[in-house]
C-alpha cells in the first residue's frame, strides 16, 4: 500500500514538474508574441467554443451527474452547470478580451537624467502564472484569455468535480493556438484530479511566478499556507458602508440597499452597516424596513435593537464575531458608531481590506476616509458593488486582491504584468 502511495506521489510530482517546464518554454513564446497574434489565439478560441458547444454540453452533463450522484449542492451545481447561454458568454469574454488595450511593451515615464541618458519603464509580463479555482469552468476560458493577453503562460488547476467540462473548453483553447501558430503549452489545464497536484503546483517556485487562487476561503487558506511561490489573494470580503453624519439621506438609503440586496454571494457585498448616531433615529428604521421587505436578516448591537424595537422591526442581537463575518447570504450586521473617527476604527479592525464606503456630503471627511480607510477600494456616496473589474474600465478581472504586493484590487491585464526599468543612451559612460 504505502509502495503504490510512494509512486503516485512521485508521477505526480514529475507531471507537474513537467507542467512547469514546459510553460517556463511557452512563457517565453508568448511574451514576444504579437497584439495581432494574441487576438488571433482569441478569437479562434472563442470560434472554437461556439463550434465546439454540444461537445462541451456533454462533458459538462457528466461532471454534473457525477455532482448530483456525489451530492453537491443546489448552489455548487448551478456554478458547474454550462448552458447554451454561458458558453456564448465565455466566447464573448475572449472576444471583449481581444478588443482590450495590450499592456505589454508600454514604456511610461521616460525622462532625461543629467547624465544626458534617459530613463523610463517597460511593462512586460509575469512569465508564468498558476491558477487554482473550483466548479466554475467559465474561469478556464476567462482565466486563460487575460493570461495570453497580457503576455503569460498559464497553468490551470480546476475543481475535480468540473474535470470533464475543463478539458473540453481545454480543447477548444489549445486549438485556437494552434490556429495563432503559438505553443499548445501557453495554456495547461491540469488533467489529473488528485489533491496533491495542487500541492505540487505551489512547491513550482523555479517555473511558476505567480499563484491566483480563485475559490472559497479554505481554499485560499491552505493556498496561502503552503505556497513556496508568491500568491495574489484575497481571503474574505468583509465590506462596510458608513453613513455620516453629514450623509444625504436619499443617497445613504439608496446605496446601502443597493450595497447588500443586488447580489448576496459576492465579495463585494456589504456584510456590516455603521451608521453616525446624530442621524440613526432618522434613517435607521427606514432602511431596515427596506431589508425586511428584501428578506434580509439584520444582526444589531444594542444601540441598533433600541431603536428598531420602537418601531417593532424584527432584528437580532450581533455578537462579536458577527463583524469579523463574510455571511455571502442576506444577513447584515448593523452598528451605531459615535462619529467618523469611530467607524474608520472598526473598518480597520474587523475589515478584510476588501471594499469600504462611505456616504456624507462634507469634503473634508470624504477625503479623510479615502486616506486613513486601509482597503483595496475606498468610495464616496457610491455601492460597494461597484468593486468589480469591469465597471472599473479594465475590461476583466482574473480576481480582486486584498495584497499590497504586487496588485491591489480588481486584477485585471495590467495586475498580470510588471515593470522593469530601461535605459536608453548614445555611447553614454558614468563619469
Amino acid at each position: 500500500m504505502n509502495a503504490n502511495i510512494e509512486t503516485l506521489s512521485d508521477d505526480i510530482a514529475s507531471y507537474m514538474t513537467n507542467v512547469g517546464r514546459t510553460a517556463r518554454e511557452a512563457s517565453r513564446a508568448i511574451g514576444r508574441a504579437s497584439t495581432a497574434q494574441k487576438n488571433q489565439a482569441l478569437n479562434a478560441m472563442a470560434d472554437q467554443l461556439t463550434e465546439q458547444t454540444e461537445q462541451l454540453k456533454v462533458a459538462n452533463g457528466i461532471d454534473m451527474a457525477a455532482g448530483k450522484e456525489k451530492g453537491l449542492d443546489a448552489a455548487l451545481l448551478d456554478r458547474l452547470e454550462l448552458t447554451d447561454d454561458r458558453i456564448v458568454a465565455m466566447a464573448e469574454g475572449l472576444r471583449q478580451i481581444a478588443t482590450l488595450e495590450d499592456p505589454v511593451g508600454v514604456i511610461s515615464d521616460m525622462a532625461y537624467r543629467p547624465s544626458g541618458i534617459q530613463v523610463g519603464r517597460m511593462r512586460v509580463p509575469l512569465g508564468v502564472i498558476g491558477i487554482i479555482y473550483e466548479s466554475r469552468p467559465n474561469v478556464t476560458a476567462d482565466a486563460a484569455g487575460l493570461c495570453l493577453k497580457s503576455g503569460n503562460a498559464v497553468i490551470l488547476r480546476g475543481g475535480s468535480e468540473a474535470i470533464n467540462s475543463n478539458q473540453a473548453i481545454a480543447h477548444c483553447i489549445k486549438k485556437g493556438l494552434a490556429i495563432a501558430d503559438l505553443p499548445a503549452d501557453v495554456v495547461q489545464v491540469i488533467a489529473i484530479t488528485d489533491r496533491a497536484a495542487v500541492g505540487a503546483l505551489l512547491r513550482l517556485k523555479d517555473s511558476v511566478d505567480v499563484i491566483i487562487p480563485r475559490g472559497g476561503k479554505s481554499l485560499i487558506e491552505r493556498i496561502s499556507n503552503e505556497s513556496e511561490v508568491p500568491v495574489i489573494k484575497h481571503l474574505d470580503g468583509i465590506c462596510h458602508v458608513y453613513i455620516d453624519d453629514d450623509a444625504d439621506k436619499e443617497k445613504a438609503l439608496r446605496v446601502a440597499f443597493n450595497s447588500k440586496t443586488q447580489r448576496y454571494g459576492t465579495c463585494n457585498t456589504m456584510e456590516t452597516l455603521l451608521i453616525a448616531r446624530s442621524v440613526a433615529t432618522a434613517v435607521l428604521p427606514e432602511l431596515a424596513n427596506m431589508y425586511v421587505d428584501e428578506g434580509v436578516e439584520m444582526r444589531g448591537c444594542e444601540q441598533t435593537l433600541s431603536i428598531l424595537k420602537k418601531h417593532a422591526i424584527k432584528i437580532g442581537s450581533a455578537v462579536e464575531e458577527d463583524w469579523a463575518t463574510e455571511y455571502l447570504a442576506p444577513i447584515l450586521s448593523i452598528k451605531i458608531v459615535d462619529n467618523i473617527d469611530a467607524a474608520i476604527d472598526h473598518i480597520n479592525r474587523y475589515s478584510s481590506q476588501h471594499t469600504e464606503s462611505i456616504i456624507t456630503e462634507n469634503y473634508t471627511k470624504s477625503r479623510r476616509f479615502m486616506r486613513e480607510v486601509d482597503s483595496s477600494s475606498v468610495m464616496v456616496n457610491a455601492s460597494t458593488r461597484f468593486a468589480d473589474g469591469f465597471e472599473y474600465g479594465l475590461g476583466a478581472e482574473i480576481g480582486i486582491s486584498t495584497d499590497k504586493l504586487h496588485a491591489r484590487g480588481p486584477v485585471g491585464l495590467e495586475g498580470l504584468t510588471s515593470l522593469k526599468y530601461i535605459v536608453l543612451g548614445d555611447g553614454h559612460i558614468r563619469q
